[in-house]
């Protein structure tokens, strides 16, 4: 398959394009010109924010694509949520689906599939319910963001083009993603959970989120599907367990005001969770290689 990927510099984008290539598919990067992206693949350089119009090379990129893949956005929980910072994760996600999905409009060859990505905080803070992809959005800033975001992907679907909305939890992998930050304060024995340790972590190996979406990207229909593990725990438990898998203890707790001050309202999602559920990806066959978190974390820290 011909499959155009946006965001494959990331931690998420990069282990999916080698995957890609590993099988055979012909891969299309988008890319702002960053120098570590122009070796691994056909690369069209663009500038979503910034270009009232797709160009033309990104238009005859999508023409003819088996797949479109937007993983393309600001890391959620990188910065303090200024209203600078909120601005740049609203355009870096809304301008890009946008531009996206415009440059499809004008492909005379449009593609078959739009995956594009979202996130479990689409559902907002949900306590201890059970969530599936059938449960309403909520109404804080990261669930408003997720709703609008998948709303400029669905657009799509005017043009024929069917879209899945990929709504990912906690990324979990080797040399990136949450545990890179995570894994540190562990080693120095002052590992623990932040705030009560009580609220749930919608967790996926990298590996489960890249064959997720190479599983997806095969015909079938569109929808929302919840890129999360079969089991879903809460901080306490991730972090006994992480402890565990490094040999260090979890005894060190952030306290829940303290990450206010650091973090502002950013606090919100690592202070808050979803016991989100993959119902839609077991529904659609898909068998996770990591479905509990001790395996998944002995994997990555072996």
């Amino acid at each position: 398959m011909k499959i155009v990927v946006a965001g494959g510099t990331g931690f998420i984008g990069a282990a999916l394009i080698r995957n890609l290539q590993s099988r055979g598919h012909a891969v299309v990067l988008l890319t702002r010109a960053s120098a570590k992206a122009l070796d691994r693949s056909e690369t069209v350089v663009w500038q979503p924010d910034a270009e009232p119009r797709p160009r033309p090379a990104l238009v005859a990129a999508v023409n003819g694509a088996d797949a479109v893949v937007n993983l393309a956005g600001e890391p959620i929980a990188g910065k303090r949520w200024t209203r600078a910072q909120k601005a740049r994760l609203r355009s870096s996600r809304i301008d890009t689906t946008r531009t996206v999905v415009q440059a499809i409009a004008d492909a005379q060859q449009k593609p078959r599939l739009l995956l594009n990505a979202s996130a479990v905080g689409y559902y907002g803070p949900r306590g201890d319910e059970e969530i599936s992809e059938a449960e309403p959005p909520g109404m804080d800033f990261l669930s408003r963001l997720c709703r609008e975001w998948e709303a400029e992907a669905l657009r799509a679907e005017a043009h024929g083009v069917a879209v899945v909305r990929l709504r990912t939890g906690i990324v979990l992998g080797k040399g990136g993603g949450a545990l890179a930050k995570m894994i540190p304060p562990f080693k120095l024995f002052i590992g623990g959970p932040l705030g009560s340790g009580r609220q749930w972590m919608p967790w996926i190996h990298l590996e489960d989120e890249v064959g997720l979406i190479e599983h997806l990207l095969a015909p079938g229909a569109g929808g929302a599907v919840n890129a999360t593990a079969p089991e879903p725990v809460r901080m306490k438990e991730f972090c006994a367990a992480l402890g565990k898998a490094l040999g260090r203890p979890s005894w060190a707790p952030v306290p829940a005001f303290v990450l206010r001050l650091a973090f502002g309202e950013m606090a919100d999602v690592l202070l808050t969770g979803q016991r989100a559920v993959p119902s839609e990806a077991e529904r659609r066959g898909y068998r996770f290689r990591y479905p509990t978190l001790p395996e998944a974390l002995r994997d990555i820290v072996s």
